[in-house]
């Protein structure tokens, strides 16, 4: 035997389910303005560090676009939850973008790393081969998904 519940009234339904919508509002908009304030803050840190280190070159030029890359990934992550926000509409392609972003950051990462090592051990050679190969891997199985769904007719979002 089974007890249900008595049905609460519309109105308090309603409102209930109205503040809970709020709040969930509330919180998506802190996280826009929480990875907005932290990408401004990796933009700036990677302008100062670059300016600071200019006798290091290429090291310097490889951490700044390893920065501006970092920045625009979170703005990226800003736009598609700001996105949601104004469409109630979670959609996979920008994430599978923010994706394809993060490896070609890893790759370059990765390649720095391979190219400015004045000594690598052998050891270290091969895990550094076996990670570009890995992030070159994972960025193909993205730009696939990205063309199936293009195919599919699903890629075609607004914006």
């Amino acid at each position: 035997m089974t007890a249900e519940r008595p049905a609460a009234p519309q109105g308090t339904r309603g409102a209930t389910d109205a503040a809970i919508k709020d709040a969930i509002i509330a919180i998506e908009y802190a996280i826009v303005v929480s990875l907005l304030l932290v990408a401004a803050i990796v933009l700036a840190r990677t302008v100062v560090t670059f300016l600071e280190h200019w006798t290091t070159f290429p090291a310097s030029v490889v951490g700044a676009i390893d920065g501006i890359l970092v920045v625009i990934i979170l703005l990226d992550i800003v736009h598609t939850v700001f996105g949601h926000l104004r469409s109630w509409a979670f959609t996979v392609r920008p994430f599978l973008i923010i994706g394809v972003l993060a490896g070609v950051r890893d790759i370059l990462s990765t390649s720095a790393h391979l190219t400015l090592s004045t000594h690598l051990s052998t050891t270290d050679f091969t895990e550094t081969l076996v990670a570009l190969g890995v992030g070159v891997g994972v960025v193909v199985m993205l730009l696939l998904g990205l063309l199936i769904l293009r195919w599919s007719g699903q890629g075609d979002e607004p914006g």
